[in-house]
């Protein structure tokens, strides 16, 4: 290179090009690297406290800033790296994590972990292995997160947890990294195979200090946000690594680690209100309470509110750290842990504080059962680990250990490290001994079966979530304790497609006799898909549904439960009509239109739930059981055979013969059917008292079920929205039927279309015999019911502003008046005058009608209609104006009291009343709930093949 070259290759342009240059430059860069070290040391050591110097703690603060910038810099260029090289060399990260722990500097303490964090992120010089690099970040972040630190800002602490877990990520994927960190005790070495004798050889307690980087992660794992799930994450990292290393597998048998999950998460449920209401948040109330007598529960500070912002962060944060027990479960692979980690579990937090809670509470203290109950539904909805499941449900539900004795001879011996962490959590057990309870005499089921027969409203609407919760995701458990169920033999004998068709048509028809106009037809198609999905989708259906591809392949895994005393497969069987549990429901179910919307919702699912498994035979508690079926003698009996026994014919008749005997229909007696179907009648029958009593009672229920369709329209997303169709199949005016129900009765023409369509499904022609005995109305020559047409004025008691669409983003009309004139017109002014009336009719109180009531009579308030009133008409208001003072002192009373009830003996008898509008809305609930049931005897019909043909 001559003279000019170099003059020209050596001229400085500009700053930029050169600093461009230099960080280009290895050499350069490396230079540039060791000054800033330098610099560095010559300002750490002529300061002699830098927690004093604020300037040479910025000038140290810039200088570390400085190296890491170079480190990442030069980590995304080409080889070399001679900045990273002359760190592994020199071992400069000792000095800076020195200078980062007796800086009391957060902002230096930073610089230095994030220092660390870029050797640690570079692919060269193996930092992570080396003894001397781990022993210095180990220094560096005890010191740092220690008990005489300064406090970290959240952001450095973030930084500090996220290098313990890039550092956790690396040895998860490469183990031989694992003994840099963790420094196994003499005798056992952590690249030693796997025995029972090296097992035998871990002996003494262990310290922190030979893993610190674990007992770092722990401090951390309680925390929210990105720090706590920096520090579960690589706990898991390292709880998985175990399985690869026998001693550090003994070690945490013997660390802190299950003591000390199970008492964080002791904790975090004490944290938890003792006493809870459930409510729902004003401006985001679900529309099926808003139009009922729903009243929202008052909260003090000692009785919290389920919609509190304090209670909801306090109730996931207990779930999330619940849902950290069941992932570390699910990453150990090593069964001596995970024993251990479940023992704790079940003595700890199982023993002595879940079971203690549901024993100690009640529902006369303002709310503590309805707070405990909430607790452990949301546990076992959170859950699906198949041991912390059994562990709960064995022990609360008091199920036998019948088989602990013969799982005891095939497990592999213990550890001497675990023999002496069981002795320890035994010694410590046996010091509460004296406070300790047991469910022997009271568990879980007794506490639910007392629980269903509370006055408070909310524990029985709690309780009920909680067996539903049971019985959808561990059926199994249930159908021992919390269920009397019987056992049935496989060749029973199965109900008719007669008998069955006359089921379907009864339930089909009561929810005809509820009256209403809509697309039945796509109602019932909804109804049958989510029936299927729920039943295919029910954990003991799998075996039922899942596709058999062959005689060797489809028998499925075994329950992967590793706990002596669960379940194992559902056995065939069917409730008992005696059943505790279901009795108390149909109780709950007979007040059912004054019952609380919530408590409504909760008892029908739960019904639902009972009968969704492909194990559990309907016949007897549900429908009836074919060996109750009577036929009269002389109708429908097949004809007797014309042929000879050995004609070839003779067969192909018999089977005719037997078609024709199942399609057959039973009589219909009272005295033979469930107490379900007795009760289900029941609810119709005051259905009909109440459409008697109560004006315009068929109109204001359309009023109603098109206030709910349009609440479904105004919800973004929803799930299912079913248009209404006003020129549908439309059910017929049930005020003008009447009649009493026959033994024998006739077929009523209520949803009829509907019910022939499903009954051409199952290949039988329709018949006249129905078990409702109710007149039909008048006909169109198309087969259809026409009612007269009723002018159907807006649903006024829906928060919304129907007067004027346009201001509540609303372009719709519900009354078939609003097409034809204006506000001042007379259709608008009697329009007007209507919904006035059904306003003082959707207020007033009714009760059940265990005796007769007088009508509520039709009366225009004055001050939205102004009719003239005569002398007579006012003695008829000033009447009913004493009549609705004590009424109205008894409105409070209404709606569910969780809060503080009176003794029984302090609380005088009092009937129970509800408004036309609660009952309107209970109405609709009841008429659904027919729907679902008869869906899902159709749908388990065709998928079980529980109906015979022939």
């Amino acid at each position: 290179m001559d003279f000019w070259s170099r003059l020209v290759a050596n001229t400085r342009l500009s700053s930029g090009s050169s600093s461009k240059d230099a960080a280009r430059d290895p050499m350069r860069r490396r230079q540039r690297f060791e000054k800033e070290y330098s610099q560095l040391l010559q300002i750490w050591r002529k300061c002699s406290n830098l927690a004093q110097d604020e300037d040479a703690a910025e000038n140290v603060e810039l200088r570390l800033q400085g190296l890491t910038n170079i480190l990442a810099d030069e980590s995304r260029r080409p080889l070399p790296h001679p900045c990273i090289s002359f760190c592994a060399m020199k071992q400069i990260y000792n000095p800076i994590a020195k200078i980062a722990t007796t800086s009391y500097n957060e902002w230096i303490i930073k610089e230095a972990v994030l220092f660390f964090a870029t050797l640690v992120e570079s692919e060269e010089e193996a930092f992570v292995e080396s003894d001397a690099f781990s022993a210095s970040l180990t220094n560096l972040l005890v010191r740092i997160t220690g008990a005489n630190s300064i406090r970290l800002g959240p952001d450095t602490e973030v930084k500090v947890v996220e290098l313990a877990f890039n550092i956790t990520t690396k040895i998860r994927l490469e183990s031989h990294i694992l003994p840099a960190w963790f420094k196994s005790r003499p005798g056992v070495h952590a690249n030693e195979e796997r025995s029972t004798d090296e097992r035998e050889k871990f002996a003494g307690r262990t310290q922190k200090q030979d893993f610190p980087l674990f007992y770092l992660l722990m401090d951390y794992i309680h925390h929210e946000g990105k720090i706590g799930d920096f520090a579960r994450t690589g706990l898991l990292y390292i709880i998985e690594a175990a399985s690869s290393s026998v001693a550090l597998e003994q070690w945490i048998v013997e660390s802190d680690l299950s003591t000390l999950m199970a008492t964080g998460l002791g904790a975090l449920y004490s944290q938890l209100s003792r006493k809870l209401v459930i409510d729902h948040p004003t401006e985001n109330l679900p529309p099926i309470l808003a139009l009922s007598d729903y009243q929202h529960p008052a909260s003090t500070f000692e009785i919290v509110s389920s919609c509190s912002p304090d209670f909801q962060l306090h109730l996931e944060t207990f779930l999330s750290h619940l849902l950290f027990w069941q992932d570390v479960l699910n990453h150990c692979r090593s069964v001596e842990v995970k024993s251990t980690l479940l023992e704790h579990f079940q003595v700890i937090f199982l023993q002595q504080l879940l079971y203690p809670s549901l024993l100690e509470s009640s529902d006369v203290d303002g709310g503590s059962s309805v707070a405990v109950l909430t607790y452990l539904r949301r546990i076992l909805e959170a859950l699906d680990h198949p041991d912390m499941i059994n562990l709960i449900l064995h022990y609360l539900l008091t199920l036998p250990d019948s088989e602990a004795s013969a799982l005891s001879n095939t497990e592999p011996s213990v550890s001497a490290a675990r023999k002496r962490k069981s002795m320890d959590l035994a010694t410590m057990m046996a010091t509460q001994v004296e406070s300790s309870y047991s469910p022997l005499l009271f568990n879980l089921v007794d506490l639910i079966h007392s629980c269903l027969k509370s006055r408070n409203q909310q524990t029985v609407c709690v309780t009920l979530q909680l067996v539903t919760a049971i019985l959808k995701r561990h059926h199994r458990y249930a159908t021992t304790t919390l269920l009397h169920t019987e056992n049935i033999d496989k060749d029973t004998v199965r109900r008719t497609i007669g008998a069955h068709q006359q089921e379907i048509e009864f339930l089909t028809t009561l929810a005809g006799s509820v009256g209403g106009q809509d697309n039945y037809d796509e109602v019932y198609d909804n109804i049958l898909k989510d029936s299927m999905a729920r039943v295919e989708g029910h954990p003991c259906s799998l075996k039922l549904v899942a596709p058999k591809l062959s005689t060797n392949n489809h028998k499925l895994p075994a329950i992967p439960d590793s706990l002596p005393g669960a379940p194992r497969d559902v056995p065939p069987h069917t409730l008992s009509a005696n059943d505790p549990l279901l009795n108390s429901i149909l109780d709950i179910l007979e007040t059912f239109f004054i019952n609380p919307v919530e408590i409504n919702l909760s008892a029908t699912e739960t019904i639902i739930d009972l009968a969704v498994c492909g194990y559990i035979s309907v016949e007897g508690w549900l429908l009836r059981h074919p060996r109750r079926y009577s036929y009269d003698e002389d109708a429908d009996e097949p004809a007797a055979s014309p042929l000879d026994a050995e004609s070839p014919s003779f067969s192909d008749f018999e089977n005719i013969q037997a078609i024709a005997r199942c399609r057959r229909r039973p009589k219909w007696q009272s005295s033979n059917l469930p107490r379900v179907l007795n009760v289900l009648e029941s609810l119709a029958d005051q259905v009909d008292f109440y459409r008697a009593s109560v004006p315009r009672f068929d109109e204001l229920l359309q009023q109603r079920r098109e206030a709910f369709q349009t609440a479904d329209s105004l919800i973004p997303n929803p799930p299912n929205v079913r248009p209404s169709s006003t020129t549908g199949t439309s059910l017929p005016d049930q005020a003008s039927q009447e009649g009493s129900r026959a033994a024998s009765p006739a077929r009523p023409s209520a949803l009829e279309g509907f019910a022939q369509r499903i009954l051409s499904e199952l290949g039988s022609p329709s018949r006249s015999g129905s078990p409702r005995g109710r007149k039909e109305p008048a006909r169109s020559s198309s087969g259809l019911v026409t009612p007269p047409p009723k002018p159907m004025p807006p649903p006024k008691e829906f928060p919304l502003n129907y007067e004027s669409p346009t201001k509540s983003g609303l372009a719709r009309s519900f009354s078939p008046a609003s097409h034809n004139s204006g506000r001042d017109s007379p259709v608008a002014s009697q329009a007007a005058a209507f919904a006035a009336v059904d306003q003082g009719i959707l207020a007033r109180q009714v009760s059940l009608p265990t005796q007769k009531i007088e009508p509520i009579p039709l009366d225009f308030d004055r001050k939205n209609a102004n009719p003239p009133m005569n002398s007579q008409e006012e003695q008829t208001e000033g009447d009913e104006r004493e009549a609705d003072a004590p009424q109205d002192e008894n409105d409070s009373e209404i709606g569910d009291q969780p809060i503080a009830p009176t003794p029984p003996e302090a609380t005088p008898p009092e009937v129970k009343t509800a408004s036309v509008s609660h009952i309107l809305t209970n109405a609709i609930i009841y008429q659904q709930f027919l729907l679902e049931l008869a869906g899902l005897v159709q749908v388990r019909a065709g998928l079980f093949n529980e109906v015979k043909f022939a």
